[in-house]
């Protein structure tokens, strides 16, 4: 890890998908996420990039753009995104830091960071970067997980937890894993140059009786009713937020060719955007690094961090 480098949730090895989402019990939350991403979404695009996308969960779900990037720092999720969705001109797979996104500037028609926030130590410093890459006019559409939420709202009354759902600084409830306040969120989005314009709070039912008394369409109607009349004061444990990136649109970006991304790229160690495309490889040469296309996967990580 870099001496500046905050502290990365690294899901190398995990068996996050299998354990959580497919036999976890998460339909629910799962549907919850799909309803927020019809909603916000925009109708159409050219380029997408999903930052902490997995094994690609939600992936299939951005089918209105024509390109998209999947990228995740473990590469073990990627392989599995890669079983999920495959290999085709569509999809790019890359394992990379989002502290250090390795893409030129304003190159994305839109952004998606679902489940992945609450994983970083430096949230100010990681949405500024996805607004770098994003072009002027772009959609970003963020989850966070809200601290301001009913359990703890109740937990805190009751005098069962120390923390205030109220107070706006971020809690760190178990190491790498965080909530915060939607105020605080809406600062860092509005200081790294987004402008929010609606949010929609989801998974308000997220307790374990209520999920196995009624099936899940009805406990996602039952967000969808509730979430209307608490966008401007949410108190569901997970919150979306659909954002503008700032200054004057511009013209749509013309396709990528995925077979031939290195104008697609930048060196994450150095910035230089001249990236020269080699056997298996992108080299830049401004530093010297070379960084390696492994099983269909560009790899923007060091031999440590690989290791």
């Amino acid at each position: 890890m870099r001496r500046d480098q905050p502290q990365i949730c690294d899901y190398e090895g995990s068996t996050y998908q299998e354990t959580f989402w497919d036999q976890g019990g998460r339909e629910y939350e799962d549907r919850a996420e799909a309803y927020a991403l019809r909603k916000l979404l925009p109708p159409a695009g050219e380029l997408m990039l999903e930052v902490g996308a997995g094994a690609g969960r939600n992936t299939p779900r951005y089918r209105n753009f024509k390109q998209i990037v999947v990228l995740d720092y473990s590469v073990t999720q990627l392989r599995l995104a890669q079983e999920r969705l495959g290999r085709s001109d569509r999809y790019l797979y890359v394992a990379a830091d989002a502290y250090r996104l390795p893409f030129q500037e304003g190159i994305f028609d839109a952004a998606t960071m679902i489940r992945v926030l609450h994983h970083m130590a430096d949230g100010p410093r990681v949405l500024a970067e996805v607004r770098r890459v994003t072009r002027p006019g772009g959609a970003f559409i963020l989850e966070f997980a809200n601290k301001r939420n009913m359990k703890a709202i109740l937990r805190k009354a009751l005098g069962r937890q120390s923390w205030s759902p109220f107070s706006p600084e971020p809690v760190e409830f178990v190491a790498l894993n965080f909530n915060f306040h939607p105020r605080t969120t809406q600062a860092w989005l509005e200081s790294a140059g987004f402008k929010p314009e609606k949010w929609l709070p989801v998974s308000h039912f997220r307790l374990g009786p209520l999920k196995r008394l009624f099936p899940a369409g009805l406990l996602v109607a039952g967000d969808a009713a509730i979430g209307a009349l608490s966008s401007r004061f949410p108190i569901s444990p997970s919150v979306f937020v659909r954002s503008r990136a700032g200054g004057s649109p511009k013209n749509a970006m013309p396709p990528v060719d995925f077979q031939n991304p290195a104008s697609l790229f930048r060196c994450p160690d150095c910035g230089s955007g001249n990236l020269q495309a080699q056997p298996e490889a992108l080299h830049c040469p401004g530093c010297g690094q070379t960084w390696h296309l492994e099983d269909g996967i560009y790899i923007f990580k060091t031999s440590s961090e690989v290791n």
